[in-house]
């Protein structure tokens, strides 16, 4: 994936980019802006790394004084709107406007409309948290949804690529004020970064997660949505709390039979698996579905990862037969490696079912 995005810097993007600047301010130097992106080891240069540099070599050719570069940004971007690409009008914040915070601020909610700013916020988070935090609570009220996301996204303590923010992992309350100003935010686009924030809290502080959802919960619609997604940690670990939330507590007579698994995989290919679900219970009952596989690591060691297969419910006597297939495709984000397997069924948190199977490297001649 981010060999890919890294490709949004091509040839074609730094042309357009130079050439917008040159429109609005022809002392920008195309050719020497240009030959700065490219000097030595552009090719090679990861995602963030090609941002980073192209930020740099703007520090270069654009005005020295702040406000005037940012000026000349604000003309630019609105061209790059809906493009990863536009991150770098806000890393040029992040690296030259830490220390002046008020044009920051206005840059990077403004910029954010056209491409996020959730990265660049993270640095004046760590210069100045409680100062970055009603910034933040201010912006969750912003009639601009864009704006109310950044208000989230931007304070989210293990925002995926985006630096970690050490101490609201230690202490979320601050974040809490935020979050309850856009629990019932009309913009699924919001709501989507409000429970992905609670999702990051839940890892580390299942405890107060906990607490906030037994209180949001049953307030409406799309609260509950906001709930429900962002306890999914909580819940694909089996957590009684959480399960029992939403009616999905552990049954005793919710019973798994017939569990089939393809024996032998060659890397590369699928298992497909099959089973049953019965229930000897006297009343219907709400089921969460999941498969876990203990992958074997590259030491040799197991490392076990859940997904899941679906929510339902099921009445007294009734008999459910599932068949799936998990790829073991090589990913960007997991390997695979030959050994013994363990293919699990879990129902509402609970081990059920698991079977063995082996998985083969695949040999040369194939």
């Amino acid at each position: 994936m981010a060999e890919e995005l890294r490709a949004l810097f091509n040839e074609q993007f730094m042309k357009k980019l130079s050439k917008e600047l040159q429109e609005y301010d022809p002392l920008f130097n195309q050719v020497e802006f240009l030959s700065s992106v490219y000097a030595k080891g552009w090719d090679e240069l990861a995602l963030k790394q090609r941002v980073r540099r192209i930020t740099l070599s703007l520090s270069q050719s654009l005005p020295q004084e702040f406000g005037e570069a940012v000026a000349l940004l604000k003309k630019v971007a609105p061209s790059f709107q809906g493009s990863l690409g536009g991150i770098i009008f806000q890393d040029y914040v992040e690296v030259n406007g830490l220390h002046s915070w008020e044009k920051s601020m206005e840059a990077l909610e403004y910029f954010t409309v056209f491409s996020t700013s959730e990265f660049a916020v993270r640095p004046f988070v760590m210069e100045n948290q409680p100062k970055m935090m009603e910034q933040f609570l201010e912006w969750s009220s912003h009639e601009n949804e864009h704006v109310r996301r950044l208000a989230s996204e931007g304070s989210r303590p293990r925002l995926p690529w985006g630096i970690v923010l050490t101490n609201l992992k230690k202490d979320p309350s601050p974040i809490f004020p935020i979050l309850e100003n856009l629990k019932e935010d009309p913009s699924l686009y919001v709501r989507k970064s409000v429970a992905n924030n609670i999702n990051d809290i839940s890892k580390d502080h299942p405890e107060l997660v906990l607490h906030l959802a037994k209180r949001w919960l049953g307030t409406n619609d799309r609260t509950n949505w906001i709930v429900k997604t962002g306890l999914r940690t909580l819940l694909k670990k089996g957590v009684p709390e959480a399960l029992e939330l939403f009616d999905l507590g552990k049954n005793e007579h919710i019973h798994v039979s017939n569990l089939t698994v393809t024996k032998k995989v060659v890397i590369g290919e699928a298992i497909t698996f099959s089973f049953h679900v019965i229930s000897m219970d006297k009343e219907p009952r709400k089921l969460r579905l999941e498969y876990a596989i203990d992958f074997v690591k590259a030491n040799g060691k197991h490392s076990i990862k859940s997904f899941k297969i679906s929510e339902t419910s099921i009445s007294p006597g009734e008999e459910k037969i599932y068949t799936k297939t998990h790829s073991f495709r090589d990913l960007s984000t997991r390997k695979h490696y030959g050994g013994e397997h363990i293919l699990h069924i879990i129902v509402n948190g609970e081990y059920k079912a698991e079977e063995k199977f082996e998985v083969m490297k695949r040999t040369q001649e194939e």
